[in-house]
Order: C-alpha cells, then sequence, then structure tokens
C-alpha cells in the first residue's frame, strides 16, 4: 500500500487560494447588528492575525460610524478586573473561538456592559456562547498554523457587520465582493518580490490606513512562516525614529490600498528611503487589476497577493510553513 505524501506548504498554499471566495461569501451575508448600532465607542479585542484584521476594521469603521474605534488588551479581563464598557461595543475576533484569555475578555465586557460582537470561524464556540451576536466567517476548516483565509474572512465578517448599521455600506461591500469574484492573486512581479525577500535581513512593512493592518498582518506573516525579522509602520511614524535603521540594508514594502487620501503620506515615505538606497517595492490592487474597492477590502487583496509570496519564500528557504516549529494552530495566553 503506499502512503500520499504532502509536500511542504501544501496547506497553507490551498488555504489561501480560498480567501477571496470566504472574502465574497462573508461579505455579503446580512447581519443584524442589534445594540451595537448605538454603541458610543467600539473597542476591539483580539490576538495574532484576528488583532490584524481588527486594526483594519478600526480604520473602516471609524470612517463610516463616526465613533472612536481602539484595540482594548484582553488581558484587562483575563488577568484584571475589566473597565466600565457602559454604552460600548466589544468586537471579538477569534478564529477558532477557543482561546482562554479572549473567552474570558468576551464574558468581562459584557458583564461590564457592552454590546458583545464576536467573528469567529468555529461554530458554537466557547467565544460565541459569551457573545451576543454573531458573525460567522464561514471559512471551512483551516489546518495549516499560518492563518490565512480566516483572516481574509475576518476583514469580509466586519465589513457584513458595518453593512448591518450602515445599509449604505452594504451596497459597497457588495460591489467590492462582486469585484473580487474570479480574479487572480497572483502578483505580476511576484518573483520580484520573493527574491528581494530571501536577500533580506530586516524588512519594514508600510502603509496607511487600512493598509497598516495589513502591514502588521504581513509583518507577522514573515516572521511566522519565514523567520524574517520584519516590522510593520504606519507611512507617517516611520518617518520619525525608525527611519534611522535605513543606515544598514533594509527591504521596505509598502502596501497600497489605492485610497486617494493616503497617496501623499505613502509617496513621501517611499521617497524617503529609495533616497537613502533602501531596497523599495511598492504594490496595490490596481497592480492585478482592481479598483473602486472599499479601503478594507482593497487591505484584503494586499493580503491575498501576498499569502502566496511568503508562502514560496518560506518554501525557498526550506521552511514549512503548514507547521512552524515554535508555534501551534491554537494558542493559549493570559
Amino acid at each position: 500500500m503506499s502512503i500520499e505524501t504532502k509536500t511542504h506548504g501544501h496547506l497553507m498554499a490551498s488555504e489561501s487560494a480560498e480567501a477571496l471566495k470566504v472574502f465574497c461569501q462573508a461579505a455579503t451575508q446580512t447581519v443584524d447588528a442589534g445594540r451595537l448600532a448605538d454603541a458610543k465607542a467600539i473597542y476591539t479585542i483580539a490576538r495574532g492575525s484576528s488583532d490584524a484584521a481588527a486594526n483594519i476594521l478600526s480604520y473602516e469603521l471609524m470612517r463610516e460610524l463616526s465613533v472612536p474605534v481602539t484595540s482594548l488588551p484582553p488581558s484587562v479581563f483575563s488577568l484584571g478586573a475589566g473597565v466600565n464598557m457602559d454604552g460600548a461595543g466589544a468586537l471579538v475576533i477569534s478564529q477558532s473561538g477557543a482561546s482562554d484569555d479572549l473567552v474570558r475578555a468576551a464574558k468581562g465586557a459584557r458583564s461590564n456592559g457592552a454590546d458583545v460582537v464576536a467573528i469567529t470561524n468555529q461554530p458554537d464556540s466557547p467565544v460565541e456562547a459569551a457573545s451576543e451576536t454573531t458573525v460567522p466567517i464561514g471559512a471551512g476548516p483551516e489546518l495549516a498554523v499560518p492563518a490565512t483565509k480566516t483572516v481574509i474572512g475576518s476583514v469580509a465578517a466586519g465589513m457584513a457587520l458595518l453593512g448591518g448599521i450602515k445599509p449604505e455600506y452594504k451596497l459597497r461591500a457588495e460591489a467590492s465582493a462582486e469585484a473580487l469574484r474570479g480574479i487572480t492573486t497572483h502578483h505580476p512581479r511576484a518573483k520580484a518580490l520573493q527574491a528581494a525577500l530571501l536577500r533580506a535581513r530586516n524588512v519594514y512593512v508600510i502603509g496607511r490606513d487600512t493598509g497598516h493592518g495589513a502591514a502588521i498582518e504581513v509583518a507577522l506573516k514573515l516572521k511566522e512562516c519565514c523567520a524574517l525579522h520584519a516590522e510593520d509602520y504606519s507611512a507617517s511614524e516611520v518617518l520619525h525614529g525608525p527611519l534611522q535603521l535605513a543606515t544598514n540594508p533594509l527591504m521596505v514594502l509598502i502596501l497600497d490600498t489605492g485610497s486617494d487620501h493616503i497617496q501623499e503620506s505613502l509617496d513621501k515615505a517611499e521617497a524617503r528611503f529609495r533616497a537613502v538606497g533602501c531596497d523599495v517595492h511598492r504594490i496595490s490592487p490596481a497592480d492585478i487589476g482592481v479598483s473602486d474597492l472599499t479601503p478594507a477590502a482593497a487591505a484584503a487583496v494586499l493580503l491575498a497577493v501576498m499569502y502566496p509570496v511568503i508562502l514560496n519564500t518560506a518554501l525557498a528557504l526550506g521552511l514549512d510553513p503548514d507547521t512552524p516549529e515554535t508555534l501551534s494552530k491554537v494558542t493559549q495566553t493570559t
């Protein structure tokens, strides 16, 4: 009897290839936002890749709802006594819905007055049980340790949630999903990006607005899959102290969502890094023929484009991105 062998990275490859299909399904679902529509502030609670998705959504929510949205550490509830959340909403994002600290945070936020909404991929999870409303990601099983389709699906689920609060946004989310159906995520400069990552020792991943959340996720994946030192920055913040690191060899990857209001900031950062001799690469959804997306959808596309590049870089380094040596699928923290 022959035993079928699987190549390294096959899980991440197949799952990331499903990401935009998951996006289109999750972004167009109908969501009853409940009391969240009346929240005076929204706090996101998440870790890792889910926190990157939360960062993307925070910009979208603030722009559309004109209420403050910021991250709240789960340890406020898992290690501390919590904070008063009367009149606020809590958006808990957990792909597995099983991390103890996020379960405690969901319970704590709810008992302290918040309307708690969960975005999760696992039906009937403990996080869902602790929340008033759940928006499913609907990505199906995800077995590779690095999350891909559930990250992009989390962004889409958050867009559907926003559409449940603001009907005109729902139409824009649906239009973005329609624009992404069946498109290829192969970047025309994928080989050049991979070559740059293979020769890099330090990487800055830079974005602005929702692109900053995408930068957080790409930097995390470079560490997770490629054991490559990478840091995320806003295009504005990076021009302060972090710019000095450019005096050493540095690759700079700029994630451009294409939004008009961020172009000047990205252009300035690109010019400064090129002027000091950095290896600068800039990508946008327009590179694969996509435009007129919501900023959150554009950030999701940038992730979908970069996941295969990161996967192939890891494989070229002799690593198996499906099972990074020091990591596990569900991380239990406090």
